[in-house]
C-alpha cells in the first residue's frame, strides 16, 4: 500500500475507505462503522477535507442507464510539444463533455483520452466534429472497449 504524504492512522484509512464507498454515510452510521463518537468522528472527516485528501464528493452515473453504453481510449498526437500547444488543447479539451478523461502521457502519443459514446454514429462524430479538431492535434488512434472487467475510483488507502 502506497504511503500516503498525509499522516493517517487506521481509523482514517477506514473512514476513507467507507467514504469512497459510499459517499452518502451519514456521520452518525459511519461514526458506528470506525467506533468513534458521531462529534470525533466529524472533526476527522473535516480534517481530511482541510488537508485536501478528501478533495470532493460525487455521484457516480450507470454509464448504460445513461445512454453512453460505449467506452473508447484515444491516442492522441500534436504537432508540437510545447507549453503553449498542450495548453491550448488542455484547455479545448475541457469543454467536451464526451471527454470523461484525458492524461498527459510520457511516450509515442501525448495524451490517452478516454471519451462515452452512445453507438457508432456518436463516436464518430466525437471523432470527426471534436477530436480531430482540437488544437494541434495531427493524429488519433481509438481503441473500443468491449466490456469492463475493474472500474473503481476507489484508491488504495
Amino acid at each position: 500500500m502506497p504511503k500516503s504524504s498525509i499522516s493517517l492512522d487506521s481509523r482514517d484509512r477506514a473512514i476513507l475507505r467507507l467514504l469512497q464507498a459510499d459517499g452518502r454515510l451519514t456521520n452518525v452510521d459511519l461514526a458506528e462503522k470506525v467506533n468513534l463518537s458521531p462529534s470525533a468522528c466529524l472533526r476527522r472527516v473535516k480534517l481530511l477535507e482541510e488537508r485536501g485528501l478528501i478533495s470532493r464528493y460525487v455521484m457516480l452515473l450507470d454509464e448504460k442507464e445513461a445512454g453512453l453504453p460505449g467506452v473508447a481510449f484515444v491516442l492522441v498526437t500534436l504537432d508540437q510539444q510545447g507549453r503553449g500547444a498542450l495548453d491550448a488543447f488542455e484547455a479545448a479539451i475541457q469543454r467536451h463533455p464526451e471527454v470523461t478523461e484525458c492524461c498527459l502521457l510520457a511516450g509515442a502519443a501525448d495524451y490517452m483520452v478516454r471519451v462515452a459514446y452512445a453507438d457508432a454514429a456518436d463516436f464518430e462524430r466525437i471523432h470527426t466534429e471534436i477530436l480531430t479538431q482540437l488544437p494541434g492535434v495531427v493524429r488519433v488512434q481509438s481503441t473500443l472497449a468491449l466490456r469492463s472487467v475493474k472500474k473503481t475510483t476507489a484508491l488504495p488507502v
